[in-house]
């Protein structure tokens, strides 16, 4: 789609925004806005929780409007803390976070709630359409992160002073209305084309993982003879397979992490993985690095290419199992797991089965004390799986990775399509809301229904 540019447009005076249309304004926050804070009620004072009252932390803000909160206070809390009732309408604003080192999360709360002290409510009536306040934040969020943040500081907090006195576009009402009800019809449609990728992306993932499960506990040959496994979650095998233990079949090496207030231990070539490098299958190379002094004074092993990492402690095994293999010498943290082949299975096989087993593999996690997921290893290493022999773990290596290379090209152009798409979102909320394309006259397609226009009030910022 191609959309006209305003007849006429004057210097913004800020080099970040650049022109914009000549009638439009360009004003101060501070003048447009009210804010109110929040904050949090003792969390030993049990009265003070589990009420009916909406209580908004960072963690509630993934989508574009606020209907309910993970947490809620009672009557009570709110005569005993700094949080106070803030009405529907209102724009709330990350302004403490860690996320802020990425993005400003933003959103319009649609019932009276609180929130903690780690954002922001904004008032913009009746200068600003509260609706088109959000779409302004989404589409310089880039250059308002960076305006709105102390300079040389860790951006993980916003800066109320800055904020204030930074100077927004203000068109005229009724085109801040105009430019939200385009936005709305335009990123709906976009979200849905997103959303079908998602499930594209889901189902081609399903369908591999089933090959893979498939090939190492049936056989690629569905005629061969079968015998009982012994194992409940296995079932029938393939009557000429082994069946042997894990740890029959692996030398095992753990990890762990050197000093972080040594310099000298990370300023090396030396890649030491961790559970946040595992998100592809092969790997030779690692966010952090070590020195050979690590190496030497901390009695960290070298994983040699060819053991097959897994990781066996963190939030990600609540519903994945990362494994990959290693394919440079390279060192893991305390998070992860080497398992070098005995002889009994090649390094590829040893990959294809961890990865062919992953529904078995969670029955062995379980949460620690904080939480945190944690692969039971003593158990792990003990489960009992089938083998076939080293000739047709060749061949079966051969023909499943042969076999699923489309459905990961799919997957890749699948996750391209969702890149693209999601630039393209960003671009036309930013030329919307900056006045680089001019959408007063724009009507909604006659086909738009009430379904899709609520589509846009569910989409994720």
């Amino acid at each position: 789609m191609t959309f006209p540019r305003y007849p006429e447009y004057k210097d913004s005076g800020l080099e970040w925004l650049g022109e914009v249309p000549a009638h439009w304004e360009v004003v101060k926050l501070g003048y447009l806005a009210i804010s109110k804070g929040g904050g949090t009620p003792p969390k030993d004072e049990l009265h003070y929780w589990n009420g009916s009252i909406p209580w908004v932390t960072p963690k509630d803000m993934k989508q574009q409007w606020i209907t309910s909160t993970i947490d809620t206070l009672s009557e009570e809390a709110l005569h005993a803390s700094a949080v106070s009732m803030i009405e529907p309408g209102h724009v709330l604003m990350v302004f403490r976070s860690g996320i802020l080192r990425h993005r400003i999360p933003a959103a319009i709360n649609k019932i009276p709630l609180t929130v903690n002290q780690d954002l922001r409510a904004y008032d913009v009536r009746p200068r600003l359409v509260p609706e088109f306040f959000l779409r302004l934040t989404q589409g310089l969020n880039s250059e308002l992160l960076i305006e709105w943040s102390k300079q040389g500081a860790t951006v993980e907090s916003l800066d109320s002073e800055l904020v204030r006195s930074t100077q927004l576009p203000v068109p005229p009402m009724s085109e801040q209305e105009a430019i939200t009800a385009f936005l709305d019809h335009e990123t709906a449609r976009i979200d849905a084309l997103v959303q079908e990728q998602q499930r594209l992306i889901e189902l081609l993932k399903e369908k591999r993982q089933a090959v893979i499960s498939h090939a190492v506990t049936k056989g690629l040959d569905p005629n061969v003879p079968t015998k009982d496994s012994g194992v409940e979650w296995l079932g029938e095998v393939p009557a000429h397979w082994e069946m042997v233990r894990l740890k029959q079949m692996v030398a095992v090496q753990g990890g762990a992490t050197p000093a972080k207030d040594r310099p000298d231990f990370w300023d090396g070539e030396i890649p030491w993985v961790s559970p946040k490098d595992m998100k592809k299958v092969r790997i030779d190379d690692a966010q952090d690095h070590i020195s050979v002094k690590a190496l030497s004074e901390t009695g960290l092993a070298t994983i040699e290419p060819g053991a097959v990492l897994i990781v066996v402690r963190g939030m990600i095994l609540a519903h994945s199992v990362p494994v990959g293999i290693a394919e440079a010498p390279l060192t893991i943290n305390q998070d992860m797991k080497a398992l070098t082949p005995t002889g009994r299975c090649s390094s590829e096989y040893l990959l294809l089965l961890l990865s062919g087993i992953k529904n078995a593999i969670f029955c062995f996690i379980d949460a620690s004390a904080h939480g945190t997921r944690k692969l039971e290893w003593e158990r792990f290493e003990n489960i009992w799986v089938p083998l076939p022999s080293v000739t047709e773990q060749e061949s079966t290596c051969s023909e499943v990775f042969e076999g699923v290379e489309d459905t990961y090209k799919l997957i890749a152009a699948a996750t391209s399509a969702m890149s693209l798409l999601g630039e393209r979102r960003s671009a036309l909320i930013s030329a919307a809301v900056t006045g680089k394309i001019d959408v007063r006259g724009w009507k909604p397609p006659a086909s738009t229904t009430t379904e899709s226009r609520e589509a846009a009030s569910t989409e994720a910022v």
